[in-house]
C-alpha cells in the first residue's frame, strides 16, 4: 500500500517539475516520485527552437529548477523511468523495468509528442523533428552557413525554427498548407504581417502548399557533408531542395496509460478530461499540461492549451487539488513567441464578430516595429497581439480579465498615455 500522503508524478518536463514545486510550497510533506523518460532533469521547451539552436551550450539555461532542488525539496527523480501502466484498482503504476510504485495520488503530466508525417518517420536521415534537448541537439548540426533547409509547418515552432535557423545563415523554405500564417490565433491583417515579416528576413514562404504523394524521394546526387538531400514535390508541380527537413505539423497528446487506465478523454481534442482541480474521471488521478483538456472559462469552451503560461498554471492547480485546497483563480490564457527580430505576445484567441483597433504603426520591414492589435466585442477586449509591447500589454491584461469595456479610439491614439486610459476605465466600470 502507498503512504497515505505518497504522489506520483508521470511526466518530468515543466508541468510536472512546477508541480512537484506547488506541492512542496503547499505544504505537502510525504513523498513526491517524479518520472521521467528522457535522461535529462526536467527542463522548459520553449528555447529548443530559438537559444538552444542558437548556442548549443545554452541547454544548460533550460532547467525549471536548480540542480539541487530535487534534493532539497525531498523529490524522487527518476529520469530514464518510463511508466508503462497504471493500476486504478490498487493504485500502482508501473515502471518498465518491472517496479511497481504504489500512489495515494497521481498527476499525470505526460505531454505529447510530435506529430509526424507517416512518410517521414522519426529515424529518417535528415529529418528532424523537434520536441526534446536531444532533437534540437540533433538539428543543431545540420545548421550550417548556406544549408538548405525546409520547414514542413508554420505554425509557432516552425516560424521559430525557421527565423533561427535564417540567423545562423541557412536558406530556409517554410511550406504551409494553410492559405495564411497561424490562422487559428492571428487576424487576417496580423497573419499578412507576419508573413511580410518573414519574406523580408529572407525565408522563402510558401503558403496553401501542398506536398504531392509521391514527392518525398532522396534527391538524385547523393550526400552533401554527410547529411541527406531530399526534393520536395508540391502539387503545383514546383520541387523545393533540401540538405535538412523540419517537420513542424503540430503535437499529439500523450494519453495511452491514461486511455488503458480508463480515464475519460476529449473526443473534440483527444486530450485527458479534468475539472477546475484538474481531477480527471478517477478521483485519485490528475493530468495537466498539454495532455489536459479543461473547460476555459474565458474561451467558453473545453481545450488543451499547448503554452508555456497553461503548463505553469495547471501545474498549480493540480497541485491543489491534489491537497485538497481551492484552486488558484484561472489566468487569462496567453502565449508568447520570439521570431524575426520580435516578441510577439498575446492575450486571448480570435473569436467570431471582433473588431480590432491598433495602437502603434505595424510596419514589417522596421527594425523593432512596436504595435498592440486590440480585439474587441462593444469595446469589451477580449484578443490582442503584442509586437514588442509586452509591457504595454500587461498593463491592459486587467481590462480582459474583468471584462472592462475600453474607448477604441482613445486605444488608438498614441498621444492618449495608456496606464491613465487603463485606470479610467477601471473607475468608470466600478461606478456603472
Amino acid at each position: 500500500m502507498a503512504d497515505a500522503d505518497s504522489i506520483l508524478i508521470i511526466g518530468a518536463g515543466q508541468t510536472g517539475a512546477v508541480a512537484a514545486a506547488a506541492l512542496r510550497d503547499l505544504g505537502h510533506e510525504g513523498p513526491i516520485t517524479l518520472i521521467g523518460r528522457e535522461a535529462h532533469a526536467p527542463y522548459e521547451r520553449p528555447p529548443l527552437s530559438k537559444d538552444v539552436l542558437h548556442a548549443p551550450g545554452a541547454h544548460g539555461q533550460t532547467a525549471v529548477h536548480p540542480e539541487d532542488f530535487y534534493e532539497r525539496q525531498r523529490v524522487t527523480l527518476l529520469t530514464g523511468t518510463e511508466a508503462v501502466q497504471i493500476d486504478p484498482a490498487h493504485r500502482l503504476v508501473r515502471l518498465a523495468d518491472g517496479r511497481d510504485l504504489p500512489y495515494s495520488r497521481c498527476l499525470l503530466a505526460t505531454g505529447g509528442s510530435a506529430r509526424e508525417l507517416p512518410s517521414l518517420p522519426r529515424g529518417t536521415p535528415g529529418v528532424h523533428y523537434i520536441r526534446t534537448l536531444d532533437d534540437a541537439a540533433a538539428l543543431r548540426a545540420g545548421l550550417i552557413p548556406q544549408a538548405r533547409v525546409a520547414v514542413i509547418g508554420g505554425g509557432f515552432l516552425g516560424l521559430e525554427v525557421a527565423s533561427t535557423a535564417r540567423a545562423l545563415g541557412a536558406e530556409v523554405t517554410v511550406l504551409e498548407s494553410a492559405p495564411r500564417l497561424l490562422e487559428r490565433v492571428l487576424p487576417p491583417a496580423l497573419s499578412d504581417w507576419l508573413a511580410e515579416r518573414a519574406r523580408h528576413a529572407g525565408v522563402d514562404l510558401r503558403l496553401g502548399a501542398r506536398i504531392a504523394r509521391s514527392g518525398w524521394q532522396p534527391h538524385a546526387d547523393a550526400t552533401v557533408r554527410h547529411q541527406a538531400r531530399f526534393a520536395i514535390e508540391l502539387q503545383d508541380a514546383d520541387t523545393i531542395a533540401a540538405d535538412v527537413v523540419v517537420v513542424a505539423i503540430g503535437l499529439v497528446p500523450e494519453v495511452s496509460l491514461a486511455a488503458q487506465a480508463g480515464l475519460a478523454l476529449d473526443p473534440a481534442n483527444g486530450g485527458i478530461q479534468v475539472d477546475a482541480a484538474c481531477r480527471s474521471s478517477d478521483p485519485y488521478l490528475y493530468a495537466a499540461g498539454d495532455c489536459a483538456s479543461q473547460h476555459r472559462r474565458h474561451l467558453n469552451q473545453a481545450m488543451r492549451l499547448e503554452s508555456w503560461q497553461n503548463a505553469n498554471e495547471q501545474a498549480r492547480a493540480a497541485a491543489a487539488g491534489m491537497l485538497g485546497k481551492p484552486a488558484p483563480a484561472e489566468p487569462y490564457p496567453w502565449f508568447w513567441t520570439d521570431q524575426y527580430g520580435c516578441n510577439v505576445q498575446m492575450l486571448g484567441l480570435p473569436q467570431p464578430d471582433l473588431v480590432y483597433a491598433c495602437r502603434g504603426v505595424p510596419q514589417a520591414q522596421a527594425e523593432a516595429p512596436k504595435f498592440i492589435w486590440l480585439g474587441h466585442r462593444d469595446g469589451v477586449p477580449v484578443h490582442a497581439i503584442a509586437i514588442n509591447a509586452g509591457g504595454d500589454l500587461r498593463q491592459l491584461r486587467v481590462l480582459f480579465e474583468q471584462g472592462i469595456a475600453i474607448d477604441p479610439q482613445r486605444y488608438a491614439d498614441e498621444t492618449v498615455a495608456l496606464k491613465p486610459l487603463v485606470k479610467s476605465c477601471q473607475q468608470n466600470a466600478a461606478a456603472s
